[in-house]
């Protein structure tokens, strides 16, 4: 039955060509192709775990996470969705080596096949060890390490803000050790201390005890210790995170990290102010003994006191010795007291002298003053000649205007001469009005000035000194005596008084003078004038 079906008949003439392979197979869309190969992935691997190192990772603006996993031979794509991604216990960063767990699929917009991350750890210690390597150096070029960031923890603070486990052995050993050294008031803020949520807990701790205001209802801490206990390194993850780091970098209340044992290093012990290698040495780096402190104030008392008393008989014997070499001090009084009374003297001697030599000086200006009367009629006399001169000059000007209107009036017309004429008379007409106005303010500007000399020339006038009961004598010559020594007896002088002048012989009475012939008078003789 085969042969019949596979051979034709001998002789008959050649069939058909044969069909291709498959030509009955249905026809497929290239999305359902796509659909396909997606069910076939997820149903043939479902959840894989795959360990490569992170390349390219990008997150997105809606929160998605892409990235590559790739090893020496191949690359496969990732994705960690918005809710996922946020529950990472790692930050993923490149280069890091990483395993991850989730679901193969599909993306047939570009017909690739990815794997969708629901977890992700390192790769194990070595890789862990090299991404916090990596991170430290980061952070210490950002300057977050440097020295001169650290601040000093206060020598006894009031208030200590711990953040911590609420319920393990860490806040019981603090609270310990603080009532056995120094009690301070502690406020806890309990937060996990491992973990996912870890580190966005103890940053936001550290945060907010730097946000509580001085004086509020809750006080603000003056020291900060953030503790944990022992542990792996992953135990101890949540301390090495970024955020932790930048919190405890930026907080201004100091700041003392106390993460596992002394042999456990984390990177906020860098960024602290100080390093604790256990919670219980953190409460002791926190305050003093507060024994010790007693004895050292006790001890400071006594020797301040022995200090003082030394200092004090030094004082009494250094001032014993000045004493006794000083003198009587009455003595020194009555000397300084005579001097001054005869500095006193001198003084008085002194003021009247030159009182005596200022009046001298002032008579002497007196004499040479001349009398205002006279400073006016000399004045007047310069002002009747500037008038003459005005007048002469103005005459010459008129004249001289006169030929000048002649000699125009020979060139002009009589109606341009009649109104030529016209406005120099009117000229003419206000000239000797302005001269008198001028020469009349002229006269008083100068009389007022001769008036304030005249007042000027009175007060310094000897006349003003007469006037107080003051004489003046003059010789023969008519000079003014200035000294007794000058005057000889039966020298005759002036003596000039106020309201007038009378003569006088100094000493003894002079002889009498010759008789002259004059004529009889028939009234009563005249008296002597003595």
């Amino acid at each position: 039955m085969s042969d019949f079906f596979s051979a034709a008949p001998p002789g008959s003439p050649p069939g058909p060509a044969p069909a291709r392979p498959g030509s009955n197979l249905p026809e497929q869309t290239v999305s359902d192709l796509a659909r396909s190969v997606k069910r076939t992935v997820e149903d043939a691997f479902g959840y894989v775990r795959v360990r490569g190192e992170i390349s390219q990772p990008k997150r997105h603006s809606s929160g998605h996470l892409y990235l590559r996993l790739k090893d020496d031979a191949a690359v496969i794509e990732a994705v960690c969705w918005k809710g996922t991604a946020s529950r990472l216990s790692i930050r993923p960063e490149e280069g890091m080596e990483v395993v991850c767990t989730g679901k193969l699929t599909t993306y047939p917009g570009r017909s690739q096949y990815q794997l969708v991350i629901d977890s992700m750890e390192l790769a194990g210690e070595g890789a862990l060890l090299k991404m916090l390597e990596e991170r430290k150096k980061r952070l210490a070029a950002e300057g977050l390490f440097n020295t001169e960031r650290k601040k000093p923890l206060p020598f006894l603070p009031r208030v200590i803000g711990v953040v911590t486990s609420p319920t393990g052995a860490v806040i019981r050993d603090i609270l310990h050790r603080l009532a056995d050294r120094f009690p301070r008031h502690v406020l806890l803020w309990p937060v996990a201390v491992q973990g996912d949520g870890a580190a966005a807990q103890v940053a936001r701790a550290i945060q907010g005890f730097n946000s509580l205001p001085p004086g509020g209802p809750v006080p603000r801490p003056d020291l900060i210790i953030v503790a944990r206990g022992g542990g792996s390194l992953e135990d101890l993850m949540a301390f090495n995170e970024e955020i932790v780091v930048r919190a405890a970098a930026d907080s201004r209340i100091p700041l003392i990290s106390a993460v596992g044992h002394e042999t456990d290093t984390t990177l906020i012990d860098f960024a602290s102010d100080r390093r604790a290698p256990t919670p219980t040495a953190a409460a002791e780096m926190a305050v003093p003994v507060r024994a010790d402190l007693l004895d050292q104030v006790l001890e400071d008392e006594r020797r301040l006191h022995q200090a003082m008393t030394r200092a004090l008989d030094q004082r009494r014997t250094m001032v014993q010795g000045l004493a006794r070499g000083l003198g009587d001090p009455q003595s020194l009084l009555n000397g300084l007291a005579q001097r001054l009374d005869d500095r006193g003297e001198r003084l008085s001697l002194s003021l009247r002298a030159g009182i005596e030599r200022n009046q001298g000086a002032v008579r002497q200006l007196g004499l040479k003053l001349r009398h205002p009367r006279d400073v006016l009629r000399l004045a007047a006399t310069r002002l009747d000649g500037a008038a003459r001169a005005l007048r002469t000059g103005l005459d010459g000007a008129l004249r001289l205007s006169d030929g000048r209107y002649h000699r125009i009036a020979d060139r002009l017309s009589d109606r341009a001469l009649r109104r030529s004429l016209a406005d120099g008379a009117a000229r003419l007409a206000d000239l000797p009005p302005r001269l008198d106005r001028a020469h009349g303010a002229g006269l008083s500007t100068q009389a007022d000035r001769l008036a304030q000399l005249g007042r000027l020339l009175e007060s310094v006038s000897y006349r003003g000194v007469l006037s107080r009961g003051f004489a003046l004598i003059t010789d023969g010559d008519g000079q003014p005596v200035m000294r007794a020594a000058d005057l000889l007896d039966g020298q005759r002088v002036a003596i000039a008084f106020q309201d007038g002048e009378l003569p006088a012989v100094i000493g003894a009475a002079p002889a009498p003078p010759k008789p002259t012939r004059s004529r009889k008078l028939t009234g009563p003789p005249q008296g002597s004038l003595f």
